[in-house]
C-alpha cells in the first residue's frame, strides 16, 4: 500500500501545473478515492488539497524568484484564474505577496515533498475485531462542530454540558445494543478532513433498526448494515485515542486486506475517575480491498 501511496505522491509532483484528480491518485493507489483521503491525511498530518496547494505554493515562489515569467503567468499556470487570487494564496502560504518578493525579495515558506515509509517498532500490538453489523440506528442528541485533531474539542464539551441529566438517563435507556451505552458518533466529515471543517456530532446510543417509540425530541441517524473493525484501546484521555486514529490508518490499514468505507466512527469511552485515562472502544466501518479497487 506504501509503495502505490508514493506512486501517488509522484504523479501529484509531475502534474503540479495541471488538474489533479483524486479519482486518479486513487487509481495509481489501487483504492477507493474516500480512502485514499482518509490515508493521506492520516499519513501526512494534513488534507491533501493542502499539500498539493503547499507543493504547488512552494514551486511557483522559485518561478517567482528566478523572474523568467510573469506574475500573471506563473498563477495561471499554477491554477489560478488571476493574479488576485493567486496573490492572496501565495501570501496565506508564505507570509508575504509575490510582487514584493520579486520586488525585493524575502523569506519563504517551503512544503516539501513527502514520502511515506513504514517504521515496525514491534513494541506493541493493536486489539481489534471485525463484526458484521445489520442496520442499526444512533438516537441521541445531535450538533454540528469543527473538527479538532489534537486535545479536547471544546465545541463538542460545551454541546454535552448543555445536555440536562434528565435527557441523557432517558437516552441511556433506550441502549440495547452493542457498544453499549452513550457513546460518541462523528458522521458527514468533510471528504478533506481539515482541522477547522465540520461535522455532524451525535451524543447518543446504539439501537435496534425499528426506531424506539419513546425517542420522541431525540434525534435519530440511520446506519445501514455494514462491516466494522472494531479497536481496544486502554490509555492517557484523550490522547491515546487521536494516537489510535492515526495508527490505524498508518499501520493497521496497510497491514490488513481492508479500506475504510463512508460511514460513522462510533466511539465508546469509559473514563477513570479523575478523568486522565480511559479505556475505549472504536468502532471504524471499513470494506474488503480487492485488487480492482
Amino acid at each position: 500500500m506504501l509503495e502505490r501511496l508514493n506512486e501517488a505522491l509522484e504523479h501529484i509532483e509531475s502534474h503540479l501545473d495541471q488538474r489533479i484528480e483524486v479519482t486518479e491518485l486513487a487509481r495509481i493507489a489501487m483504492t477507493s478515492e474516500y480512502h485514499f483521503r482518509r490515508m493521506f491525511s492520516a499519513l501526512a498530518g494534513i488534507p491533501l488539497s493542502e499539500y498539493i496547494r503547499r507543493r504547488r505554493l512552494t514551486v511557483a515562489a522559485a518561478e517567482v524568484l528566478a523572474g523568467q515569467r510573469t506574475l500573471l503567468d506563473i498563477a495561471v499556470r499554477y491554477g489560478y484564474g488571476s493574479g488576485e487570487a493567486f496573490a492572496r494564496a501565495f501570501r496565506a502560504v508564505h507570509g508575504v505577496g509575490p510582487g514584493e518578493v520579486r520586488r525585493a525579495g524575502a523569506a519563504l515558506h517551503s512544503q516539501p515533498r513527502m514520502s511515506f515509509r513504514l517504521i515496525v517498532e514491534g513494541s506493541s500490538s493493536m486489539r481489534y475485531r471485525i463484526a458484521e453489523r445489520e442496520e442499526f440506528h444512533v438516537v441521541g442528541k445531535k450538533a454540528r462542530v469543527p473538527l479538532v485533531h489534537q486535545g479536547v474539542n471544546p465545541a463538542i464539551a460545551e454541546f454535552i454540558r448543555g445536555i440536562d441529566q434528565e435527557t441523557l438517563e432517558h437516552i441511556k435507556a433506550l441502549s440495547d445494543r452493542q457498544p453499549e451505552g452513550l457513546v460518541a458518533v462523528c458522521d458527514n466529515l468533510d471528504p478533506s478532513r481539515a482541522e477547522g471543517t465540520e461535522l455532524d456530532y451525535y451524543h447518543g446510543v446504539v439501537t435496534q433498526a425499528d426506531a424506539p417509540a419513546n425517542s420522541d425530541g431525540l434525534d435519530t441517524l440511520v446506519v445501514p448494515a455494514g462491516t466494522w473493525a472494531v479497536f481496544e484501546n486502554s490509555g492517557p484521555f484523550p490522547e491515546s485515542l487521536q494516537l489510535l486514529w492515526r495508527d490505524i490508518f498508518a499501520q493497521w490499514f496497510p497491514s490488513n486486506p481492508y479500506q475504510s468505507r463512508p460511514g460513522p466512527e462510533i466511539l465508546r469511552t469509559r473514563l477513570s475517575e479523575d478523568a486522565t485515562r480511559a479505556d475505549a472502544e472504536l468502532w471504524i466501518p471499513v470494506e474488503r480491498a480487492t485488487a480492482s479497487d
